[in-house]
């Protein structure tokens, strides 16, 4: 249970009041739809007891491979795989020790310009035929008030700027310009991490990726409103001792929820299809008391509710995810709290007492935020967001296009898992009965009434005057290595069904392909591959879907960053760190090379691809490397010490006068270089004009040989 509440809208009453027959009304509904919810999923449901068991190694009827097997071994392979892939994604995701979560201007930003520049008199002259399409005509959402109209263009940074005459555009002159569209996406990125941070997010996308890892699916609530208690000393001006000053501050948290807790409307195929969707709560008696200090629970419903007793039902597979399955329910004083985030006719919301808007007609619907105990009703409100939205993000592990629910590791191996466990008991069954004798005895010729059990040492009395062999020990064929031969077959189709060689999970005496470096760079090309799909998934599915959940946070709630604001984008990053990290700095390091020529620099992103290098190494770029204005004045700044560097040489004498100097753009020295004497060579040879016969200089001339 999280202690999450949304703060509603100003148009959201703060209670409901409703007439009595109404609530109940309400409450039947929502149970409705609980129990259609619930019977959607029964098939998942299944899948996911079984990945469980599978994980934990549970053995049972379901897990047996045949019905004569005595050995009840279990070989967790695919608990190996799963905490496999799980710790190479969040290795993946939050390896630099930052949010996978960036954000950018969009490519032709509205209502705030690119580039911007200290305003001078060319700029009166020259003007954009183009012109600029959010210079005072329109205002960016979530915008107050520009400073001045000819600085509109600077949006969410005006402020920071005020007083300072400037002119949209980059910089002609060569003088610092500003990006206004590009530090205010800065701006908002670092709120944002900041935020995470705050919250302890890591850890709950930690949970949601296990679960995905494991069952197919992951589940994040949030953004939701939360006071965080903030801890703060201040110094008294009377005592002059510091005494503890707490406050609240209002947050945005997420929070895992687990794939058994959520019922979504069983017709839908993504979060964005579904009508509604229901969480399921399991509370205590103080939990549920404690809801009434929050905001918009009916103090007088939740005392009904608690008068009336604990209503928690255990579902079918909890005893088995909680591992006590021979013990009785545990939760036999616990309350079922349903939370329902959908829809409801106009007509019923106004029959229970929400503030529906005059201009909907009775057959209109509106998102409500709803939670009931039993048949009370001890919250609704309206959706608080706008637009309105259900705070949930769902990812799958491995999309099914025809389901909301996607498909985990333990599902895509089950059968591997199956025959692994089937042949490693059908070894040990034979190695226990290849290893022991088992014995044929004629007891007519044996005296009535002996203990059969046979031990060293051990006596049989024989009937007096009967003959042939009264005990016989028969030794049964060892087939074991047929089984485990098997058994390595089947932990390979493992590997192939989840594209997890086991060389990633540490397993040694690797045979076949890996046994050669091409080889083992193969299979972990391979592994990149697959696990490049679902990092994929994660970006679309959840990265990006949370960071515009934060960005439409912080522009309806986050009163505190005013100059956040602007025409941006979120872009998730997870992709672009599954390439090998050594893979990836060595062709950044070698195109860093090569955009070296001076020819060839302008057309790079020289700070993007720093930034990129400083990532592939685990250095935060942030703390590295430098934006254009202080590039600029740290360029500035080392010509300065190189000038005053070679003002001498060594000898005192000007450097200028020791370097020869280069004419014309072909770079040819003016001086006569040095002759190489060492007979090694390194020397040059020069075309020069060489003088034809006849000409001075000209060696074969007669005239000029000495007598």
């Amino acid at each position: 249970m999280s202690d999450n509440f949304l703060e509603p809208s100003d148009d959201t009453p703060v209670n409901v009041q409703a007439p009595d027959d109404t609530m109940p009304g309400l409450a039947g509904h929502i149970r409705s739809k609980f129990n259609e919810a619930e019977d959607g999923r029964r098939v998942h449901e299944a899948r996911w007891l079984q990945a469980y068991k599978n994980f934990r190694g549970i053995y049972d009827s379901t897990t047996q491979y045949r019905d004569s097997e005595r050995s009840q071994v279990f070989i967790k392979i695919t608990k190996t795989k799963v905490l496999a892939a799980y710790g190479q994604l969040i290795d993946i995701l939050f390896s630099n020790k930052k949010f996978p979560i960036v954000v950018e201007p969009t490519p032709v930003p509205e209502g705030v310009a690119e580039f911007a520049h200290e305003k001078t008199p060319l700029d009166d002259i020259i003007k954009d035929p183009y012109g600029f399409e959010g210079d005072g005509k329109e205002l960016l959402a979530g915008a107050m008030q520009a400073t001045t109209p000819e600085q509109d263009f600077l949006g969410g940074v005006a402020k920071k700027y005020q007083g300072i005459p400037l002119a949209e555009g980059p910089s002609r002159l060569g003088e610092p310009q500003i990006t206004p569209a590009r530090d205010t996406a800065l701006r908002l990125e670092k709120i944002i991490h900041d935020q995470l941070v705050d919250t302890n997010a890591v850890t709950v996308f930690r949970n949601a990726i296990f679960e995905s890892s494991l069952l197919g699916t992951g589940i994040i609530k949030g953004p939701l409103n939360f006071y965080k208690r903030v801890h703060k000393w201040s110094q008294n001006q009377e005592t002059g001792q510091r005494e503890y000053d707490p406050y609240e501050k209002n947050v945005p948290r997420i929070e895992t929820v687990s794939c058994w807790d959520f019922h979504p409307d069983p017709s839908a195929t993504s979060i964005e299809d579904c009508e509604y969707v229901i969480q399921r709560h399991r509370l205590n008696q103080q939990q549920l008391r404690a809801l009434v200090k929050r905001p918009h629970f009916d103090s007088t419903m939740i005392e009904k509710a608690l008068a009336m007793g604990p209503n928690y039902v255990d579902k079918y597979y909890e005893d088995t995810i909680r591992d006590d399955e021979t013990q009785p329910s545990t939760h036999e004083t616990r309350y079922e709290v349903l939370e329902y985030w959908g829809v409801l006719d106009a007509k019923f919301a106004r029959q229970v007492g929400l503030d529906v808007a005059d201009a909907m007609s009775e057959f209109d619907q509106v998102q409500i935020n709803a939670w009931i105990v039993g048949d009370c009703v001890i919250r609704c409100v309206l959706n608080p967001f706008k637009p309105a939205r259900i705070p949930y993000q769902i990812f799958p592990y491995e999309v099914n296009p025809y389901q909301l629910w996607g498909i985990g590791i333990a599902e895509n191996m089950e059968d591997a898992q199956l025959l692994m466990n089937g042949h490693v008991r059908m070894a040990i069954d034979n190695l226990a009965l290849a290893g022991n004798l088992v014995f044929d005895v004629d007891e007519a010729s044996l005296v009535p009434g002996q203990n059969m059990d046979i031990f060293p040492g051990k006596i049989f009395r024989r009937q007096s005057g009967v003959t042939g062999t009264a005990i016989n020990g028969l030794k049964f064929p060892n087939t074991a290595g047929e089984n485990l031969q098997m058994y390595q077959i089947s932990r390979q189709l493992a590997d192939e069904e989840t594209g997890l060689p086991s060389i990633m999970h540490g397993q040694t005496g690797v045979s076949g392909t890996g046994r050669t470096a091409s080889g083992l760079s193969m299979l972990l090309g391979g592994a990149s591959t697959s696990l490049k799909t679902v990092v994929k998934n994660i970006d679309d599915y959840l990265l990006k879907p949370i960071g515009e959940a934060y960005f439409q946070w912080n522009m309806q709630f986050n009163v505190d960053a005013p100059d956040a604001v602007g025409d941006l984008e979120i872009k998730p990053r997870g992709t672009s760190a599954v390439m090998q990290k050594e893979v990836r700095s060595q062709r950044l390091t070698a195109l860093l090379q090569t955009v070296s020529n001076p020819m060839l620099a302008p057309f790079i992103k020289l700070p993007n691809l720093m930034r990129e290098l400083a990532i592939s190494q685990d250095i935060d770029p942030d703390s590295l490397v430098n934006d254009l204005n202080d590039a600029q004045i740290y360029a500035k700044l080392l010509q300065g010490l190189q000038n005053a560097q070679q003002q001498t040489s060594p000898d005192g004498q000007p450097t200028s006068q020791q370097q020869s100097s280069v004419a014309g753009s072909g770079g040819v020295s003016q001086q006569p270089e040095e002759l190489d004497r060492s007979g090694v060579g390194n020397g040059t040879i020069g075309t020069g004009n060489v003088p034809s016969a006849g000409e001075a200089g000209f060696t074969g001339n007669t005239d000029s040989v000495e007598t």
